[in-house]
């Protein structure tokens, strides 16, 4: 079974998510009587006899075929992400989010449609609908975050084939009426493909909504700052197109990241409670002081969508913002710099803390966005009260 693996295995799909992150991908005949599945290193596959070959061929995708395809050890990780979406019929795996969302791009579009992309969205994706989709014939209008269903669809033309949805934005975390806007999209035969790192399954279960699921797995799946990784997970139809795009375009995976990201994926559920608990507690705690304009957090009262927040997550991720009072950037550089227990880099959905000065306002379209001095701020899983503290010394050498 390759990467469309867990839409007809032996599944965990009684379980509870907890339990499947534990329990799925994990088939006896690729544990072999282990815990964790092996990693099979391998570009060629061995058949028995031509008619083996033969046989095989008839559908690559059903068993070892050729190491592009991949092994046990992609599949495994590949069905685990797809039993954490209920309703999808398969995941697809790359080497990184960026090739996910432009590969993904690919496959729902062609010459002379027109994407719908949120304003918000990862500044890479909006550079790939700038060049590559421009260049093949692509048209990209961006529209407001916090735009509803009804202003989208006011958008829509004939030639719109997709709507792609970042919620909440990764620097700005507006979050966005997904259910809403999906089921209009749909309605009209508009396809949908939700960038959802922030969330993940576990706090926001996407294929109930969109066509396609995108996760940035170099975030919380992997965990650890040390593996590349990406997904699309999809609903049945769009999965097909998806998994041959990325066939055809010769992408594959190597089993060493997908070994490490299937084990940083048993124990996301426990981490991401922490992320949650340090993030509150930092983004409260920043919110009393008087050095700070705003906090920028989907789970705090006041910030945009925090109510669509409340009625359609299970939870926050440890990724927000916060608005220095006074618009220095000197200043800022000087608070990031004395940090200690923060990291200063790209990335984030580490075990360790990360701060990291924005600026959002160039690249955004439809919505004006101040010119002040932004930090993004990503709370690992150490202590709160720590990293607190850490920021409290900083602060002081404003």
């Amino acid at each position: 079974m390759n990467d469309d693996a867990g839409s007809d295995g032996p599944g965990s799909d009684g379980y509870r998510p907890a339990t499947k992150l534990v329990e799925a991908g994990r088939r006896k005949e690729w544990t072999r009587g282990i815990v964790n599945p092996p990693v099979w290193r391998a570009s060629t596959m061995l058949f028995d006899d031509c008619a083996h070959l033969k046989a095989a061929s008839k559908n690559p995708n059903a068993g070892l075929y050729y190491g592009r395809r991949g092994a046990p050890t992609q599949w495994s990780l590949a069905e685990a992400l797809t039993e954490l979406e209920p309703g999808a019929a398969g995941t697809i795996l790359y080497p990184s989010g960026t090739a996910a969302i432009a590969q993904t791009l690919l496959a729902l579009l062609k010459p002379g449609d027109e994407l719908l992309m949120v304003d918000s969205s990862y500044e890479p994706t909006r550079v790939f609908c700038a060049t590559i989709l421009k260049r093949m014939g692509i048209a990209t209008q961006f529209y407001d975050p916090l735009a509803d269903a009804g202003a989208i669809a006011a958008l829509c033309t004939e030639r719109t084939k997709l709507i792609f949805l970042e919620s909440p934005g990764s620097l700005t975390f507006e979050v966005q009426d997904v259910p809403g806007i999906a089921a209009m999209a749909r309605g009209r035969g508009i396809a949908t493909v939700l960038d959802n790192t922030w969330a993940t399954p576990l706090l926001f279960p996407a294929i109930a909504h969109v066509d396609v699921s995108i996760l940035a797995c170099t975030k919380y799946v992997v965990g650890h700052s040390d593996v590349m990784l990406g997904s699309a997970t999809a609903r049945p139809g769009p999965f097909e197109r998806v998994r041959t795009t990325a066939q055809r375009l010769g992408n594959c995976v190597s089993p060493d990241d997908a070994f490490l990201a299937a084990r940083g994926l048993r124990t996301m559920g426990v981490r991401l409670k922490q992320h949650e608990a340090g993030a509150l507690a930092v983004a409260r705690w920043l919110e009393a002081r008087p050095e700070v304009a705003r906090v920028i957090h989907p789970a705090i009262e006041g910030c945009p969508g925090h109510d669509l927040w409340k009625r359609d997550f299970l939870g926050a991720s440890g990724l927000f913002a916060f608005e220095l009072a006074r618009a220095d950037e000197a200043a800022r550089a000087r608070l990031i710099d004395s940090l200690s227990l923060f990291g200063i880099g790209f990335s984030w959905g580490g075990f360790e803390s990360l701060a990291l000065p924005i600026d959002p306002a160039p690249i955004r379209e439809t919505r004006t966005w101040p010119t002040g001095a932004l930090v993004r701020i990503h709370i690992g899983i150490e202590d709160p009260a720590d990293l607190i503290a850490d920021l409290d010394q900083a602060f002081a050498r404003l």
